[in-house]
């Protein structure tokens, strides 16, 4: 799966009394929860001595919460905000340190990252790109591809080994694995639109909104982190 808080299994459970998820009502739960991922990342931006010694744990924490939505959706409403909370003090700071290196790169990497969302958006929209089954397997099988070759990357840095080839060079060979990984995070996009349509067709809980914005988030913030990792290699080749 794409994202794993997105899957056609969690839309089917019968709504609930409260009312039932609705695209706008997705929408609006985004805003609220990249607001506080806003707020908290402006503090650790601000405040890099109090955050960098807490980063690791505050990492673990905001993948915690991430699992555990997975398996408890219904408590989502309540964890997608601590989620956005712990992932805007891990930004600020990521962010924090990019822009000591490359100065301006943050504010290329928002608009890279807007850019791209309203062209997904526009494009699923018109129906140029759809989330037919064998698009969903290609950008699943892409994407734990992606994720198995950081965790490799993850564990040679722990054990000091080394470092996994053309993840972090600059070469030009390390930038087309840039841009191909940030083209299939910007492809997640499509499934998630899909699902979250779906899920507001199927008349799915309320609670479901934040899950919907949960996972969006997740892979915006992504997608972010792709964008900055590619524009600093650009950067380098200047």
């Amino acid at each position: 799966m794409s994202n794993p808080l997105l899957r056609d299994s969690v839309f089917h459970s019968p709504a609930s009394h409260n009312g039932v998820m609705t695209v706008s009502g997705t929408i609006n739960k985004s805003v609220i929860l990249w607001i506080f991922l806003a707020a908290s990342a402006f503090y650790s931006w601000t405040h890099p001595a109090v955050i960098m010694p807490l980063l690791f744990p505050i990492l673990m924490g905001a993948f915690v919460l991430a699992v555990v939505s997975v398996f408890k959706k219904t408590a989502s409403p309540f964890l997608s905000p601590l989620y956005a909370l712990c992932e805007g003090l891990v930004l600020g700071a990521v962010s924090l340190y990019f822009e000591k290196m490359y100065q301006g790169i943050v504010v290329n990497a928002i608009l890279s990252t807007i850019c791209v969302l309203f062209c997904m958006l526009a494009s699923y929209k018109a129906g140029m790109l759809k989330a037919t089954p064998r698009f969903q397997k290609t950008v699943i099988f892409s994407t734990l591809a992606i994720g198995l070759v950081y965790m490799a990357d993850l564990l040679l840095n722990v054990f000091g080994v080394g470092k996994f080839p053309y993840i972090h060079d600059s070469s030009t060979l390390g930038i087309v694995v840039s841009f191909a990984i940030a083209a299939v995070a910007s492809l997640n996009l499509i499934i998630d639109f899909d699902l979250i349509e779906k899920g507001a067709q199927s008349g799915s809980p309320k609670y479901m909104e934040w899950y919907g914005a949960l996972s969006l988030m997740i892979t915006l913030v992504w997608l972010y982190l792709e964008m900055l990792k590619l524009l600093s290699k650009l950067s380098n080749r200047d």
